[in-house]
């Protein structure tokens, strides 16, 4: 039976991550913005350094895909000069903060997102995959977001922290954003929240003090699809793997101001002309939306199959969500899907309604019984 390797954490630039066609590059954009200026140079990097691929993660990063040991250091110079990665690893590490899309210049999200990022440091130790998410615009967008520390809006407007996996959170003023969050990140540790790994997990095994469970968060917003909005155009990534061809062909012909990388595998192109580019996804009905999908076989060296051709396939048959993965870590959707196919030993096991840690409904099925068997 195959096992996968699980790391336990996530690449950085410092720390790249090797996969089965070379080291992974993660870039953290600040808030989750860049000028189009450094969006290029993303692109032109990849295609200097990498072997042109390049991710978009669930999470709102990007990754370089395809680099050697021997050309890191230079691209890791290039990524501090150009203020797109920190020069402190440490820092750097800890940057793993999400912020709501379409922030603007001033308001909340930039403020607490600026804020809490000049005093990471400060932070208690925590696991390395731990995240915080900024989702303080009127209406939460990212509750199905991964993240253990959450600022969001109450049913009044006030802001609140709320640790993931509970219902409620605690009532907090802007200025008192940050010591709440390293009280909260303290509890965490000095409960035992090392071995648990991620609050979500934590908070089933041990009760938060009863004054962090008072504020009711807001419901939430709609997700915002690909098309055009007011003030720019929403593309999807197909599975969030796009060339720097692709990435430099839709910057050129549509020219926006700044680049948001979005959560889901999206980019949001500010000020930009309205352009259909056959590489991304424009219609907010596509099939291919609700469709997850690791690299696979041979691109990871954990997957024993390959997952992206058939998960084209099976994204015209409007399964629901559906999430292909290579192996048992799941990398591309950590909840549940309407189906999801786990790569085990070059075959498919099946599971309906849930993710990849749920029990199998079917196992051992080749691509030829998944594609049966899902018609």
């Amino acid at each position: 039976m195959n096992v996968p390797g699980i790391r336990g954490w996530c690449p950085t630039a410092h720390r790249p991550m090797m996969s089965g066609d070379g080291l992974l590059v993660r870039i953290r954009p600040r808030s989750g913005r860049m000028t189009v200026a450094k969006a290029r140079t993303v692109a032109d990097l990849a295609r200097r350094f990498g072997n042109g691929l390049i991710d978009l993660t669930s999470r709102a990063a990007l990754q370089i895909r395809g680099v050697t040991d021997e050309v890191h250091p230079e691209l890791l110079r290039a990524l501090v000069a150009e203020e797109l990665v920190d020069a402190d690893p440490d820092i750097e590490a800890r940057r793993n903060i999400v912020v709501t899309p379409f922030w603007i210049a001033g308001d909340l999200a930039d403020r607490l997102a600026r804020a809490l990022a000049q005093r990471l440091v400060e932070l208690p130790q925590l696991p390395a995959k731990s995240g915080i998410v900024v989702d303080t615009g009127t209406a939460p967008l990212l509750q199905d977001v991964s993240a253990d520390f959450r600022f969001e809006r109450d049913g009044e407007g006030g802001l609140l922290l709320r640790a993931d996996g509970a219902e409620r959170g605690r009532s907090i003023d802007e200025a008192d954003a940050f010591d709440a969050l390293n009280e909260m990140a303290a509890w965490f540790v000095q409960t035992g929240g090392g071995e648990s790994g991620r609050m979500r997990r934590h908070v089933t095994k041990v009760s938060l003090p009863g004054n962090w469970r008072f504020a009711v968060p807001a419901d939430g917003g709609d997700v915002w699809p690909p098309g055009c909005t007011k003030e720019g155009m929403i593309v999807g990534v197909p599975f969030g793997a796009m060339s720097v061809d692709a990435l430099s062909g839709l910057l050129a012909d549509a020219d926006p101001g700044c680049v948001q990388v979005m959560p889901r595998r999206c980019l949001y192109l500010e000020t930009a002309r309205p352009v259909a580019h056959p590489a991304f996804i424009h219609d907010p009905s596509a099939l291919l939306l609700d469709v997850a999908a690791c690299p696979g076989g041979p691109r990871c060296t954990q997957a024993t199959v390959s997952t992206r051709p058939i998960a084209r396939q099976l994204a015209e048959r409007g399964l629901g969500t559906l999430h292909v993965s290579g192996c048992a870590k799941g990398c591309a959707r950590s909840g549940s899907a309407d189906v999801t196919l786990v790569g085990r030993d070059g075959r498919f096991d099946l599971v309906r309604g849930g993710s990849v840690g749920d029990t199998a409904d079917r196992t051992g099925l080749s691509e030829t019984q998944v594609l049966e068997l899902l018609r």
